[in-house]
């Protein structure tokens, strides 16, 4: 059974800590720190996040589910990517569960560090995966026209 997110103390301090170790970029390169705009304040919220390169693909993967970013991400149809003095701004296409598994499966094997809130293990099956999907968006990054 997956570990409900919470955004406790520690969480928000180690997000302090990969927020600045991304801004100077000192921390490691598939982290990134990810901007949009929010979808009823109209604000931009900023939060750390893993860049997931699979081919000349980039993915984004919601490993504590539906979380604001999310959300919001789904509603600007963009996110800005920032490393250091680096900014990109980038489409998002948010891709069905058979694609999505491919995708997550790489990411838990990846990122130990979020198993814990998947109902699934890295080496289990496909299927699993495919079932899995709902529960944690995954967003294909593309060139904004």
């Amino acid at each position: 059974m997956a570990e409900p997110y919470r955004l406790g103390f520690v969480r928000r301090l180690l997000n302090a800590a990969v927020r600045l170790g991304v801004l100077t970029g000192l921390a490691p390169r598939r982290f990134s720190l990810l901007t949009v705009r929010g979808r009823t304040s109209g604000r931009l919220h900023s939060t750390p996040v893993i860049v997931l390169t699979q081919g000349a693909d980039r993915w984004l993967v919601a490993p504590y589910g539906e979380r604001a970013w999310v959300k919001n991400a789904r509603a600007a149809g963009e996110v800005t990517l920032s490393r250091g003095r680096h900014r990109e701004t980038l489409t998002v296409e948010e891709v069905g569960p058979t694609m999505a598994a491919q995708i997550l499966k790489q990411y838990l094997r990846d990122t130990p560090i979020t198993r814990r809130f998947f109902a699934v293990t890295p080496d289990a099956p496909l299927g699993d995966f495919v079932r899995e999907a709902p529960q944690h968006p995954v967003f294909r990054l593309g060139k904004r026209q």
